[in-house]
């Protein structure tokens, strides 16, 4: 059954003007007089009324026109398509970053058999040359980027293959060219202060810089003298003005490139550095200052931050004198994306992967700002904090601990020590798990000859607990867990009628209200039950009269005793 009906009059002021709405009523005939009426007096090029009758089912309206006067619809001319061109159309576009960055890429067996960078592959003529020479290597190179963004942008195949081997060909072609007619000065015979000074306005200044700095890299082997050599160019750059700010460009992005490759940075950093002593002695490098002041405060950092020295030193010298930004951008964001990753820091020492984890942490943390926001920060060691709750990680980092009291004290330091909501839900469930296991209960109930008696037990019981509190778990886990852990302490208090055999002791009275007011303070028995009997023990004492003439004589027990009954809950 069809809905209400109502019908809509638009019109077209001008040809090209859109429709729009008149008027919307119930009556046909007036809609239609009033188009007319539009059209007759001109006041429209063009007028149309459509009836809308509602769909009761859809609640939508299925339109009809019963009218259309005037002049038709202009159609819209489709814009041409701009034809795909490839990513880069001359030798120029391949210096760019991207370009490089792509070439590091297609070409990283090769690089890293020469030891080089892709910049220095694009400012040494020998380099091209060789490469040239291999036919292989550059063949596979050019199809290698072809065939991807053949099928991304749908340009012929063929075509886009011959496109780039002819853009190697000519940038090749170009680069020995430069080569042949001594573009490139040597060192040999000028300073890199009198090039820079010389190639200052020049057109081709930053092109021919790079190719008189990777030159300078030509006879060093290793990343660590290679960056040696480049840290020597700064020392040898001029001191301020475009000059100097040609050399920092030229230099920053070799440095970036160089340190960008894994095994670069282990010889650099030193290669028995595992990833964890790696990103440390790394943030160390790009955060000089905060990492010096965070280890005068805790000097334990010291112990788990490696020495920086050599170039590496020389690289974080400048890096804190503000001279490389871009460089120490891309180490920050290499170190979030190792965070990020699912390789371990230490995988031989899960404590010891906590440890560093937390001194990555707070060196990253005094950083954050200049180097990465916090919120980067934050993220990468979420990340991180999600690969140390999963069983195998969980399970070797307690496999050390001797009893299950010293799992629960473990796992609780985990709890500290992993961020985000979910990552401390995971982990306390592990500790959960742990405190509510039969096997806990049973460690601590067993009475060994020469082990802790129920008090030491209590006290551990009472720490634990307190740990727990500390560590920032959620609200619902925290209670549980703290519940469960007062709960054992109670169980472990009734065992030994520890609180019965207090209040028979034949020690002071003050003696034994201040045993029991600790107790129930939680600082030697845990919270739960076994602080609440001690409590009730303790009030029954207090009110006792010959109690309360022992503390009337002794007024700096009871001055004593006073302090600890806030703390107790008790009040009198």
């Amino acid at each position: 059954m069809a809905g209400p009906i109502h019908y809509e009059v638009y019109v077209r002021r001008t040809a090209p003007a859109a429709w729009t709405l008149l008027i919307a009523t119930e009556d046909r005939k007036a809609a239609l007089e009033t188009a007319e009426e539009q059209f007759q007096a001109k006041q429209a090029v063009a007028v149309r009324v459509t009836k809308e009758t509602l769909d009761p089912e859809t609640m939508e309206f299925n339109s009809l026109t019963i009218l259309n006067l005037g002049l038709p619809e202009e159609k819209s001319k489709k814009k041409p398509e701009a034809a795909a061109r490839p990513a880069c159309g001359s030798p120029k576009e391949l210096y760019a970053p991207h370009a490089r960055a792509l070439i590091g890429r297609v070409l990283e067996d090769w690089l890293k058999r020469h030891g080089v960078t892709a910049f220095e592959l694009l400012h040494r003529p020998d380099l091209a040359e060789r490469l040239d020479a291999s036919g292989v290597e550059l063949q596979h190179a050019v199809q290698k980027v072809a065939v991807p963004e053949s099928q991304a942008s749908g340009q012929d195949l063929h075509g886009m293959v011959r496109h780039y081997q002819r853009l190697a060909d000519a940038t090749i072609s170009q680069l020995m060219k430069a080569g042949r007619s001594g573009q490139f000065p040597s060192l040999d015979d000028l300073s890199i202060a009198d090039v820079a000074h010389r190639l200052s306005g020049s057109a081709d200044r930053a092109f021919i810089m790079g190719g008189v700095a990777a030159q300078a890299l030509a006879d060093r082997q290793g990343a660590r003298a290679r960056l040696d050599r480049l840290m020597d160019l700064m020392d040898g750059a001029p001191t301020e003005g475009p000059p100097r700010a040609l050399v920092v460009s030229v230099v920053e992005q070799i440095a970036t490139e160089m340190l960008a490759i894994r095994s670069n940075l282990a010889d650099i950093l030193g290669p028995s550095l595992d990833l964890g002593a790696s990103l440390a002695a790394l943030v160390r490098m790009v955060a000089p200052k905060e990492v010096e002041r965070l280890i005068a405060v805790d000097p334990r950092m010291g112990l788990l931050t490696p020495t920086v020295d050599g170039p590496a030193a020389r690289l974080g010298s400048r890096i804190a004198a503000g001279d490389f930004p871009r460089l120490s951008a891309a180490l920050a964001r290499f170190i979030t994306r190792e965070l990020s990753s699912s390789r371990r820091l230490r995988p031989s020492d899960p404590a010891g992967e906590i440890d560093i984890l937390r001194t990555l942490a707070m060196a990253l943390t005094s950083a954050s700002g200049r180097l990465l926001t916090l919120e980067e920060v934050q993220n990468a060691f979420v990340d991180r904090s999600r690969s140390l709750v999963t069983p195998d990680f969980v399970a070797s980092y307690v496999q050390s601990c001797a009893t299950v009291l010293a799992e629960a004290e473990h796992l609780t330091r985990l709890c500290e020590n992993v961020t985000g909501a979910a990552n401390k839900r995971a982990a306390a469930r592990w500790l959960s798990g742990c405190v509510k296991s039969v096997r806990l209960e049973a460690e601590l109930r067993q009475s060994t000859p020469g082990g802790p008696n129920a008090s030491q037990k209590l006290l551990t019981l009472a720490r634990l607990q307190r740990s727990v509190r500390a560590v920032q778990l959620g609200e619902i886990d925290e209670r549980e867990i703290a519940a469960s852990i007062g709960t054992l302490g109670g169980t472990l208090e009734a065992d030994a009628g520890l609180i019965s055999q207090i209040a028979r002791a034949s020690a002071a009275v003050t003696q034994k209200l201040g045993v029991l007011l600790r107790m129930a303070a939680g600082e030697t028995a845990p919270l739960g039950p076994a602080a609440d009997r001690a409590r009730a023990e303790a009030l029954r004492m207090l009110r006792a009269s010959e109690v309360k003439e022992a503390l009337s004589v002794e007024p700096e027990a009871s001055a004593a005793l006073n302090a600890l009954m806030p703390a107790a809950g008790i009040r009198l």
